[in-house]
């Protein structure tokens, strides 16, 4: 971590951090016992974690295969897109598609990475065929075949 955000954060800031983004489900009374301080003064340090924007949101990972959605992709994109104003129109419609779980401005060969899942193959043509009416200059798809590893939690602890 960066050393003026260590100076906003305690060991016990940390602790919780840490505690949260492996158990979102764990009761304020758990983390207070395994940080030792009283549920009040953790549910506090909580609320203030969440305030100061150390804790951007709480959500539940859902099982892809078990929802039918067979195929997870990574797309490099390239496009001739220079204008501020258009690539600002370009990186909305990027947001809005449901299809992306993550994009990313790239440097290097390729202007974007898109994270994508669909159900089947014929989803996946269909979106590769919005992205080339969206005047995408280049693209190239790679099909993950096995998750080798997947992990949404930061090396925040200093164990």
């Amino acid at each position: 971590m960066r050393d003026v955000e260590r100076k906003l954060l305690d060991r016990v800031d940390t602790q919780i951090l840490d505690i949260l983004q492996r158990e979102v489900q764990i009761s304020n009374a758990e983390i207070a016992r395994r940080v030792n301080l009283s549920p009040p003064a953790t549910h506090t340090r909580i609320k203030r974690l969440e305030s100061e924007g150390f804790i951007d949101k709480q959500v539940a990972i859902l099982n892809p295969e078990k929802l039918g959605f067979d195929l997870l992709c990574y797309v490099f994109m390239s496009t001739n897109i220079h204008q501020a104003k258009e690539l600002e129109v370009l990186e909305n419609t990027l947001k809005t598609m449901t299809e992306i779980l993550e994009c990313h401005c790239l440097t290097g060969e390729y202007d974007y990475l898109l994270k994508v899942i669909v159900r089947d193959r014929k989803e996946l043509d269909s979106f590769i065929r919005k992205l080339n009416r969206m005047g995408i200059s280049r693209i190239q798809t790679n099909l993950s075949l096995r998750e080798i590893k997947y992990s949404t939690v930061l090396p925040i602890s200093e164990d």
